[in-house]
């Protein structure tokens, strides 16, 4: 897979182009600003979106949908906890096919009921369940520190080191990282008991 990264909007937002090596096929994850440079992408790479992704449904990471959805003709998916409109929902463990390339649908409530993470080729595509450094907010609506704290612990923290990152906000030292050293480096994935994360989160 080829991961083109763009930084949109200002609240240091990350939208991506995930290309199949090999074919013309890509999809978007979590469009919302500058448009034009998706769409510059596309053209340049001859590349036929076939889904576009959200990996939560906050306004952020999907205010872009509907544009890209009537450019590319590529339905929506959500994570099938989603409220907002799309064309296809997924649930933990489904798989996201497009060319030769797959990503695997996990759910990561916490910072949202709908927070999932794509994990495929090596990489995974944490939204705002991970960022570099730090984690998602609890406190919006339909967050919830107890389970982020399952999410981060029970799942992510279990994920092969070697992982690369890709945040849904550039909001750390780094635009990637990996599982690994986040492991190392990252506050909130220090081993602590759930009463603990939850004062820390101040929830």
């Amino acid at each position: 897979m080829i991961v083109h990264q763009f930084q949109v909007g200002n609240m240091q937002n990350f939208t991506y182009i995930v290309e199949d090596e090999g074919t013309n096929k890509a999809i978007i994850i979590d469009p919302s600003w500058e448009l034009v440079e998706l769409e510059s992408i596309i053209q340049e790479n001859d590349l036929k979106i076939k889904y576009i992704v959200n990996t939560h449904h906050h306004f952020d990471h999907t205010l872009g949908n509907e544009a890209m959805a009537k450019h590319t003709s590529a339905p929506i998916i959500q994570h099938e906890s989603s409220e907002l409109r799309h064309d296809i929902s997924v649930k933990d463990g489904d798989f996201i096919e497009f060319g030769n390339s797959k990503l695997r649908v996990v759910h990561t409530p916490g910072h949202s009921e709908d927070s999932m993470c794509l994990i495929g080729d090596g990489k995974i595509f944490s939204g705002d369940t991970l960022f570099v450094g730090s984690c998602g907010r609890v406190d919006l609506p339909g967050g919830s520190a107890k389970e982020l704290y399952h999410s981060l612990f029970g799942i992510l923290y279990h994920l092969d080191d070697s992982l690369v990152m890709y945040p849904g906000h550039n909001y750390g030292l780094s635009e990637t990282s990996t599982i690994g050293k986040e492991k190392k480096t990252n506050l909130v994935l220090q081993r602590r008991s759930e009463q603990e994360f939850l004062e820390m989160m101040g929830r």
